[in-house]
């Protein structure tokens, strides 16, 4: 065993009188080291008890061994409200947002629009040959030949035509936009040789093509000009539902240009033209092809009513005034009887002079 010592104990400074000794008994040996060294003088001055918020208490200890039972004590009420709940109390619901339901558009049906768009009309009759010599013979326009002051001229006009057609299309006039009526206020006014030459100018067009129609019901003219064979034409397609009225057309040895022949004659052409079917008929012949041109030469507006009922069906109406002929009291009354066409043009034939000195076709060699 060792050997042990009696602590002498110390005076306190200025005082005289011994230090009561402690009883061996008064408690542990840290206990009687604290109070005969006097440590508590170096702590800290004891807080109220009213200061001390109940959070924080302390649990007083005597012994050394409840050191560890020293925590905060918290009362019952706070722990119970500050005690952890399950996970599923303190998740909060998440609020359900239903999406705003977009219903697509439904995709085209290319298929069913393609379906229910008409089939192109194409012309299938057999080509015959034109008699270019007859057409020198009149004065017309001969394909694959020199370039003429006439054939300059009539350029122009095609394209002055060409270029409203292109604008009334535009404007969502229909079919009608490619339909083009030359009429005269009266016969021998040159509105058969306006319509022939017009419609071999159009027909030299590298993408389109032309269809020349002979309205003229009493008197047609255009198959003799062409030197072409008679058959069925436009008046018995608007008299027989059942004749398709492309197995009427004509095709020609010269590239995009067609022909419609007049048809049987009939007392009751300007009936017939006013029905209901002569619209369904004249789309017929442009159906699905925006690229063809129609051509109707009519009679006169003044000798004949059937102008005025096809004025009707046209988006342009070219009115041929022969300048040594055709008066201006004539010419009011004719475009008078073709006001159901928006656009109405005058083209002046047979002139001999020209007051500025033009002479078309010289710049290639022909001073006609």
């Amino acid at each position: 065993m060792t050997k042990h010592s009696k602590i002498r104990i110390p005076k306190i400074k200025g005082e005289d009188i011994p230090v009561e000794q402690p009883k061996r008994d008064g408690g542990t040996l840290i206990e009687r080291v604290v109070r005969n060294y006097d440590l508590v003088q170096l702590s800290a001055p004891p807080i109220p008890e009213n200061l001390i918020p109940p959070v924080a208490k302390r649990r007083r200890y005597s012994r050394a061994s409840d050191q560890a039972e020293d925590a905060v004590v918290t009362p019952i009420t706070e722990a119970r409200q500050a005690a952890p709940q399950p996970a599923e109390a303190f998740q909060p619901k998440p609020e359900v947002i239903e999406p705003d339901v977009v219903v697509a558009a439904p995709a085209p049906q290319e298929s069913t629009a393609l379906a229910a768009m008409p089939e192109p009309v194409r012309f299938k009759g057999p080509a015959m040959a034109v008699n270019r010599h007859h057409l020198r013979d009149q004065g017309l326009i001969v394909p694959e030949g020199t370039v003429t002051g006439l054939l300059e001229e009539f350029r122009i006009v095609k394209r002055q035509l060409l270029l409203q057609a292109s604008q009334l299309a535009q404007q969502g006039m229909g079919p009608a936009a490619q339909r083009v009526l030359v009429c005269s206020p009266h016969s021998g006014e040159g509105k058969t040789y306006t319509s022939l030459n017009l419609a071999l100018a159009i027909a030299a067009e590298k993408e389109t093509e032309v269809l020349l129609v002979d309205a003229d019901f009493a008197k047609p003219s255009v198959l003799s000009s062409l030197g072409l064979a008679g058959g069925p034409g436009l008046m018995d397609a608007l008299a027989d539902p059942n004749l398709d009225v492309v197995d009427c057309v004509i095709g020609t040895d010269i590239p995009g240009l067609w022909v419609l022949p007049a048809g049987n004659a009939t007392t009751s052409d300007s009936e017939y033209l006013s029905s209901s079917r002569t619209r369904a008929v004249l789309d017929r012949l442009t159906q699905g092809s925006p690229q063809r041109f129609v051509i109707f030469d009519s009679p006169p507006a003044l000798a004949a009513s059937p102008a005025a009922e096809l004025a009707k069906y046209v988006g342009q109406a070219v009115l041929v005034a022969r300048a040594d002929r055709t008066g201006q009291g004539a010419l009011e009354d004719a475009i008078s009887l073709l006001c159901a066409c928006p656009n109405i043009q005058l083209l002046l034939n047979a002139v001999h002079f020209s007051p500025s000195g033009r002479r078309f076709g010289s710049y290639y060699g022909y001073g006609g």
